[in-house]
Protein backbone atom coordinates (compact mmCIF):
# COMPACT_ATOMS: atom_id res chain seq x y z
CA UNK A 1 0.00 0.00 0.00
CA UNK A 2 1.38 3.36 -0.90
CA UNK A 3 0.34 6.66 0.15
CA UNK A 4 0.83 9.55 -2.00
CA UNK A 5 0.24 13.47 -0.98
CA UNK A 6 0.81 16.63 -3.32
CA UNK A 7 2.14 19.89 -2.30
CA UNK A 8 3.22 23.05 -3.60
CA UNK A 9 -0.41 24.21 -5.82
CA UNK A 10 -1.34 27.58 -5.76
CA UNK A 11 -2.00 30.91 -7.41
CA UNK A 12 0.15 31.77 -10.31
CA UNK A 13 -0.04 34.17 -13.49
CA UNK A 14 0.12 33.32 -17.19
CA UNK A 15 3.99 32.94 -18.03
CA UNK A 16 4.97 32.18 -14.59
CA UNK A 17 5.91 28.32 -13.25
CA UNK A 18 4.97 26.03 -10.40
CA UNK A 19 6.90 23.60 -8.54
CA UNK A 20 4.50 20.61 -7.61
CA UNK A 21 5.75 18.08 -4.92
CA UNK A 22 4.33 14.34 -4.30
CA UNK A 23 5.75 12.66 -1.01
CA UNK A 24 5.42 8.69 -1.71
CA UNK A 25 5.80 6.62 1.29
CA UNK A 26 5.17 2.71 1.38
CA UNK A 27 7.37 -0.46 0.68
CA UNK A 28 8.52 -0.97 -2.95
CA UNK A 29 8.54 2.00 -4.23
CA UNK A 30 11.71 0.33 -6.37
CA UNK A 31 8.35 -1.11 -8.41
CA UNK A 32 6.02 1.42 -8.99
CA UNK A 33 6.40 4.33 -11.82
CA UNK A 34 5.01 7.42 -10.93
CA UNK A 35 2.46 9.53 -12.19
CA UNK A 36 1.21 12.75 -12.81
CA UNK A 37 -2.28 13.79 -13.84
CA UNK A 38 -4.34 16.34 -14.30
CA UNK A 39 -8.22 17.86 -14.50
CA UNK A 40 -9.19 20.40 -15.79
CA UNK A 41 -12.92 22.00 -14.87
CA UNK A 42 -15.49 20.31 -17.54
CA UNK A 43 -12.75 17.90 -19.00
CA UNK A 44 -11.55 14.30 -18.66
CA UNK A 45 -8.42 13.53 -16.24
CA UNK A 46 -5.12 13.91 -18.59
CA UNK A 47 -2.17 11.55 -18.13
CA UNK A 48 0.35 14.49 -18.32
CA UNK A 49 3.95 13.09 -17.00
CA UNK A 50 5.61 10.00 -15.85
CA UNK A 51 8.70 8.43 -14.47
CA UNK A 52 9.92 5.33 -14.49
CA UNK A 53 10.57 2.83 -11.19
CA UNK A 54 13.90 2.61 -11.35
CA UNK A 55 16.33 5.07 -13.41
CA UNK A 56 15.10 8.31 -14.67
CA UNK A 57 13.17 7.51 -18.21
CA UNK A 58 10.60 10.14 -18.60
CA UNK A 59 7.65 10.52 -20.80
CA UNK A 60 5.44 13.75 -21.42
CA UNK A 61 1.83 14.02 -23.35
CA UNK A 62 1.95 16.19 -26.33
CA UNK A 63 0.34 19.15 -24.40
CA UNK A 64 3.05 19.87 -21.66
CA UNK A 65 6.55 18.71 -23.27
CA UNK A 66 9.21 21.18 -23.07
CA UNK A 67 7.73 23.23 -20.52
CA UNK A 68 7.61 20.69 -17.79
CA UNK A 69 9.97 18.79 -16.36
CA UNK A 70 9.42 15.34 -13.98
CA UNK A 71 12.20 14.63 -11.15
CA UNK A 72 12.61 12.18 -8.82
CA UNK A 73 14.34 12.00 -5.42
CA UNK A 74 14.76 8.90 -3.85
CA UNK A 75 16.03 8.69 -0.08
CA UNK A 76 15.11 4.52 0.14
CA UNK A 77 12.90 2.30 -1.30
CA UNK A 78 9.81 3.19 0.91
CA UNK A 79 9.85 6.75 0.68
CA UNK A 80 10.61 9.09 -2.68
CA UNK A 81 9.55 12.38 -3.79
CA UNK A 82 8.45 13.41 -7.13
CA UNK A 83 8.63 16.51 -8.54
CA UNK A 84 6.69 18.33 -11.38
CA UNK A 85 8.42 21.40 -12.29
CA UNK A 86 5.88 23.77 -14.52
CA UNK A 87 7.16 26.61 -16.68
CA UNK A 88 5.47 28.82 -18.78
CA UNK A 89 2.10 28.17 -17.43
CA UNK A 90 -0.78 29.09 -19.63
CA UNK A 91 -4.53 29.28 -19.17
CA UNK A 92 -5.26 25.60 -20.22
CA UNK A 93 -2.39 24.52 -17.54
CA UNK A 94 -5.39 25.29 -14.68
CA UNK A 95 -6.36 22.06 -13.31
CA UNK A 96 -6.13 19.69 -10.28
CA UNK A 97 -2.98 18.38 -10.36
CA UNK A 98 -2.53 14.40 -8.96
CA UNK A 99 0.28 12.51 -8.14
CA UNK A 100 -0.47 8.37 -8.99
CA UNK A 101 1.36 5.47 -8.82
CA UNK A 102 1.56 2.06 -10.63
CA UNK A 103 3.50 -0.98 -9.85
CA UNK A 104 4.98 -2.65 -12.74
CA UNK A 105 7.48 -5.42 -13.93
CA UNK A 106 8.69 -3.18 -16.56
CA UNK A 107 10.55 -0.72 -14.30
CA UNK A 108 12.73 1.30 -16.16
CA UNK A 109 10.06 2.75 -18.77
CA UNK A 110 6.60 4.38 -18.32
CA UNK A 111 4.20 5.76 -20.79
CA UNK A 112 1.64 7.94 -19.73
CA UNK A 113 -1.27 7.05 -22.05
CA UNK A 114 -4.52 4.42 -21.24
CA UNK A 115 -2.82 3.33 -18.00
CA UNK A 116 -4.82 2.44 -14.97
CA UNK A 117 -3.07 3.37 -11.55
CA UNK A 118 -2.97 1.38 -8.19
CA UNK A 119 -2.50 4.64 -6.00
CA UNK A 120 -3.67 8.19 -5.90
CA UNK A 121 -3.11 10.99 -4.19
CA UNK A 122 -6.03 13.39 -3.29
CA UNK A 123 -4.52 16.11 -5.76
CA UNK A 124 -2.88 19.94 -5.22
CA UNK A 125 -4.99 22.87 -7.11
CA UNK A 126 -3.05 24.84 -9.70
CA UNK A 127 -4.76 28.29 -10.59
CA UNK A 128 -3.34 29.97 -13.65
CA UNK A 129 -5.22 33.80 -13.35
CA UNK A 130 -3.84 36.98 -14.08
Amino acid sequence: QLQLVESGGGLVQPGGSLRLSCAASGEGLDWDAIFWFRQAPGKEREGISCISAIGSNTHYADSVKGRFTISRDSRDNASVSVYLQMNDLGLEDKAIYYCAAKSTFVRTWCDVGGQSMDFWGKGALVNVSS
